[in-house]
This record gives structure tokens, sequence and C-alpha cells, in this order.
């Protein structure tokens, strides 16, 4: 009787990984972009993304504790991320991004370092995405929603703004920027004939009955992760370059470039 219920379980467990299924698509869905937009956002995506890894090598080296925390920061990208809610009427879905907090932490280009193995491992693991549509989907999250919520956090904080309100912001702002350049990406790539600035339209306003809320809600995690760390790690914030520097590894690194 054991060994009869092991086997259905494991013939069970053998269809479920072989018969195939309908997936919830992430992001933009695999082979919804035609051949050569896909390798226009590739080309667009490639040079923020080695730009990335450059600073990576360079703040590594001159900060031992920096790339644990890229890796700790890429992993919540890619759990934030992994929250869909289908938009089928677009070939994409809603869902939150994680890239404006990123970019509050570890800045921009970094961002769109993380923003990009988040979404090669999503589509490769997760049927999230999709492959030939990488570099699309590198250019609305990583690219322009972490260039977008970095340049709104440092704008306001300059403007006075009280952090939890930068954050606030960023965090929504960045969500909203990453769906108007998906919008703009399949408009683009799909309107053929029609007009382009109809189907931007529509495909803008088929997303906003969930973005609208999913952007809010980004903007209070964000306000609310940063706020966390303000009170209890104040010293990150520091380390990172966020807030005016007092961290010992800072000071001890000017010292030595000016030696």
């Amino acid at each position: 009787m054991m060994k009869c219920r092991f086997l259905c379980a494991l013939l069970l467990l053998a269809a479920a990984l072989v018969l195939p299924s309908t997936a919830q698509a992430m992001h933009i869905s695999e082979n919804i972009l035609p051949p050569e937009w896909a390798g226009l956002w590739f080309a667009v995506a490639i040079p923020f993304v080695a730009w990335g890894l450059r600073d990576l090598r360079v703040r590594s080296a001159r900060e031992p504790f920096f790339k644990p925390m890229v890796g700790l920061i890429g992993a919540a990208v890619f759990v934030i991320s992994c929250m869909p809610i289908p938009v089928p009427t677009v070939g994409s879905c809603s869902h939150p991004c994680g890239t404006g907090m990123a970019a509050i932490l570890i800045g921009p280009t970094l961002t769109v370092v993380v923003s990009s193995v988040a979404l090669l491992l999503q589509a490769l693991f997760l049927s999230h995405g999709g492959l030939t549509t990488l570099g699309g989907n590198t250019v609305s999250m990583g690219v322009v929603g972490a260039f977008t919520g970095w340049a709104v956090f440092r704008v306001t904080r300059r403007l006075g703004f009280p952090t939890w309100a930068a954050a606030f912001l960023c965090g929504l702002l960045s969500d909203w920027a990453t769906y108007a350049t998906t919008s703009f990406e399949l408009a683009s790539a799909l309107h053929k004939s029609g007009s382009f600035l109809h189907m931007f339209a529509a495909i803008l306003v088929s997303f906003m009955p969930t973005q609208v809320p999913l952007g809010i809600f980004e903007g209070i995690v964000t306000a609310g992760v940063y706020r966390f760390i303000a009170t209890r790690r104040p010293s990150l914030l520091e380390c990172l370059g966020v807030e005016p520097t007092r961290c010992p590894c800072v000071r001890e690194q000017k010292v030595e470039d000016v030696q």
C-alpha cells in the first residue's frame, strides 16, 4: 500500500514537471517583442549593466562590506518583483519592483545589475518574463526605474523634503516610471500601422487599476524600509553614502587617498 502511494506521488510530481501549464508571465512575456525591438532594448541595456559591473568592482575593492550588501539587495529585488498581478490584455503583468529602494541604498548603476540578474533568474526558472525580452525588461525595471527613483530621492532631499517623504516618492515614481516605460516599449513594437499614441494610452490605462495602488504600496514600503534602517542602523546609510558621511570605513579610505 505504501509503495503504491509513493509511486502515485512520484507520477504526480513527474506530471507536474513535464506536462505543459499556463504561466502567469510577469514583465514583458517571451516573444512579445519582435526581434528588431528585442535587439534594440538589449543594445540600450548592455552599457548600463557594464557600467554597474564596473562600479561594483571599484566599490567592492574600496569597501569590503559592499559586495554582500549588493547581494542582499539583489535578493530583496528578486523576491519583491515575484508578486504578479496578471494584466492579460497587454501581454505582461503588474507587480512591485523594489528598484527605488535599491537605488537609494546601492545607487542606480548597481540596481541595474541586480535587476538584470533577478530578471534572468525569473525568466530561466519561474517562466516570468523571457530571455528574448530580457533587454526590454531590464531597461524598464532596472534602468528607468532605478535612475528615476534615485533622481527623485536626491532632488527631494535637496529641496528639504523629510526623508520619509523623499523615500515614499522614490518608491512611488520609480514604480510608475517602470510601467510607463513598459507601455512605451510594447506600444512602439506592436502598434504597426495604427496610432502609437492610441496604443500607448490603451496599454497605460490597462495597467492603471493594478499599478496605481501597487505604486502607492511600494512607496510606503520604501519609506518604511528607509525609516527602519535609519532608526536601527544609521551608520549603514552613512557607509553607503546615502547620508552625510561619518562612517569610519569611508573616513579611513579618504585618509589613504590623501596619503
